[in-house]
């Protein structure tokens, strides 16, 4: 298989089932990735906790900080134009919270974080 992606070295074929507790409906899924590792360079253990631990550190680095500090899981929105544009606008304040937040406990972030917080932070640039 050619693949576009020029340090390419490895595929990951990852395959999983799940059952649904409430119906008993079994859904199946297969999932790829691409790595710049050599195949032989991992067991297939390592490149499973490697595959998890990206995950789950992109579910806390990003996902949780969006939701808790924006209430991301909360926008009823359907309206792609709207989605995109608080998709970027968040992207850009998560991108400056690390500069302006320091250590902050989530609290006080989400104290900060206010819309005239936000803009605040924006504007600073």
């Amino acid at each position: 298989m050619a693949l576009d992606f020029p340090f390419a070295r490895s595929i990951i074929v990852v395959r999983s089932e799940t059952t649904d507790k409430k119906t008993g409906e079994v859904s199946k899924d297969t999932r790829y990735f691409v790595s710049s590792s050599e195949p032989r360079e991992r067991t297939p253990t390592q490149w499973h906790a490697l595959v998890r631990g990206h995950w789950g550190g992109v579910e806390i680095r990003n996902h949780w900080r969006r939701d808790a500090l924006w209430g991301e899981d909360d926008s009823r929105t359907r309206n792609a134009s709207a989605l995109a544009n608080l998709a970027l606008l968040r992207n850009a304040l998560l991108a400056l919270l690390p500069e302006h937040c320091g250590d902050k406990p989530l609290k006080e972030i989400q104290e900060d974080i206010t819309p005239a917080g936000s803009l605040r932070l924006l504007r600073s640039k």
